[in-house]
C-alpha cells in the first residue's frame, strides 16, 4: 500500500511538472475539460494544482457550480488585464483597463482596453456584431486578420466561432481597444486590435 501511495505522489508531481510547462490558456482549457470550478478566475499555479487534483481524483473532487453559464467565455488567460510591450501605443497607455463585465467607463467617450473574453463578446453582441476574419489572410490552419462583423456589406469578412477568434487573439498576444459610447453619449462601434510587441497587429 505504501508503494502505491508513493507511486501516486510521484505521478502527481510529474503531472504538475508537465502542467507547469503549459501556457495559461492551455491550462484553462485543461481545467474546463476537467470541469474545474471557476477556472476562468484562477492564476497559473492555482490552475496547475486544480487540474492535477481533478486528474488524480478522476474529476470526483471538482465542482460544477462555476456561476458561469456554459456560454460564458470567462476572462481569458490574462484575466482581462491588458498586455504591455515595447510597442504599446499611446492609446493603450491612456485607456481605462477593463478586467470584468462589471467595470464601467469613467466617462462617456472614454477609451477602454481589455483582454477579457466575455467583456469583448458582450460588447460585440450588444452591437449585433459577430466574430469574423478577413478572407485570404489565413496563415496555414490559423485565422488571418481578425474583425468583428456588424452586419455590413463587406464580402471579404468570413464569420468564425468565438473559440477560434479568441484562440487567435490570445496566440497573437493582442489587446482589444474600444469605446462603449462616443463623447456625445451615442453608442460606439469603434474598436481596434493591437499587439504591444509588434507594430503590425
Amino acid at each position: 500500500m505504501a508503494d502505491k501511495d508513493s507511486a501516486d505522489r510521484k505521478t502527481g508531481a510529474a503531472d504538475e511538472s508537465e502542467l507547469r510547462e503549459m501556457k495559461v490558456d492551455e491550462l484553462r482549457k485543461e481545467a474546463r475539460d476537467e470541469e474545474v470550478s471557476g477556472a476562468s478566475k484562477l492564476r497559473k499555479e492555482e490552475l496547475v494544482q486544480e487540474v492535477a487534483k481533478a486528474r488524480s481524483a478522476d474529476g470526483t473532487e471538482t465542482g460544477t457550480e462555476t456561476g458561469e453559464g456554459s456560454g460564458d467565455l470567462g476572462a481569458g488567460p490574462e484575466g482581462g488585464r491588458i498586455r504591455e510591450g515595447a510597442d504599446s501605443s499611446k492609446s493603450l497607455k491612456y485607456s481605462q483597463e477593463i478586467t470584468s463585465t462589471e467595470d464601467e467607463p469613467e466617462r462617456e467617450g472614454r477609451s477602454l482596453a481589455t483582454t477579457h473574453h466575455e467583456v469583448i463578446r458582450q460588447w460585440a453582441e450588444d452591437r449585433d456584431g459577430v466574430p469574423a476574419t478577413v478572407e485570404g489572410t489565413k496563415h496555414g490552419d490559423h485565422l488571418g486578420v481578425l474583425r468583428i462583423d456588424f452586419g455590413g456589406s463587406d464580402a471579404n469578412l468570413k464569420k468564425v466561432s468565438w473559440d477560434e477568434w479568441f484562440k487567435t487573439f490570445d496566440d497573437r498576444g493582442l489587446n482589444f481597444i474600444y469605446q462603449e459610447q462616443r463623447s456625445d453619449g451615442r453608442q460606439s462601434n469603434f474598436f481596434r486590435l493591437e499587439n504591444p510587441d509588434r507594430e503590425d497587429a
